[in-house]
């Protein structure tokens, strides 16, 4: 990675921050509707589902963590579908910096936003009741894990966000991402689901991801799951990086 990369990165990147800063609503936004699920479903439905010997906020709140990240994805496709169709992609072309730099400015800013957002969420999480013995280690590896995962659907959101024939277009395609925790271990156990469901909850990527970060934060044995989640968040990063510069190749060739 060249010195002339990180620079260009860097610039863009605060232009991006710079965006964010001048309109907080998107991280309002993106926080407000994770914290209402979050009190909805520990409030409302929690007394009637049986979560173990853990409270269910403490039981819930890594599929909330992650309905919070597809939440803040949209707007990364929002904001380069923007950028796109305002001319600014033609302007950086013209300019000696490095192409890859406009992209990565995106997805960093992604990650900078959700990390807030996912952090209110957990302040607020502790407001109602959530506990963990997790030590530094285990945070440092629910860290981790929440970054990686928002870095696989930032890239994915970079497909749409080129892809997008309308700003609506483009940050409609989290809507099953947003949807896909409702069909996991993020809000009850999937035994308690009937057989074709049950078998899709089980091996899809939020269910695995979601149990590992409740491992860590019960300090219980993550086992080869975490190996599991790591895998769906590789290889979804690896497949949407690839797709996205190639769309993104084509744009500005």
């Amino acid at each position: 990675m060249s010195n002339h990369f990180v620079s260009d990165s860097s610039v863009l990147l605060g232009r991006s921050l710079r965006h964010i800063t001048r309109s907080l609503d998107t991280i309002i936004t993106t926080t407000i509707t994770p914290i209402v699920m979050l009190l909805l479903f520990t409030y409302v439905l929690g007394g009637a589902i049986n979560s173990g010997s853990e409270s269910y906020v403490t039981y819930l709140l890594p599929g909330i963590l992650l309905i919070t990240i597809a939440s803040g994805i949209a707007y990364t496709a929002f904001r380069l579908f923007l950028d796109l169709k305002g001319g600014i992609f033609e302007r950086f072309q013209s300019m000696p910096i490095a192409r890859s730099a406009v992209l990565w400015a995106h997805v960093l800013t992604s990650v900078i936003a959700n990390l807030i957002s996912v952090a209110v969420v957990v302040l607020v999480a502790f407001a109602m009741g959530f506990r963990t013995s997790a030590g530094l280690l285990a945070w440092l590896a629910v860290l981790g894990i929440v970054v990686l995962f928002t870095l696989a659907l930032t890239w994915i959101a970079v497909i749409p966000g080129l892809t997008a024939k309308s700003a609506d277009g483009a940050s409609a395609f989290s809507y099953p991402l947003i949807f896909l925790p409702f069909v996991s271990s993020a809000f009850v156990p999937t035994g308690t689901m009937p057989g074709p469901v049950r078998a899709f909850a089980e091996h899809q990527p939020v269910t695995s991801i979601v149990n590992t970060i409740r491992d860590l934060f019960a300090e219980r044995p993550v086992g080869s799951g975490i190996w599991t989640a790591l895998a769906w968040c590789v290889g979804i990063l690896v497949v949407a990086y690839v797709f996205a510069n190639v769309i993104y190749r084509r744009k500005i060739s």
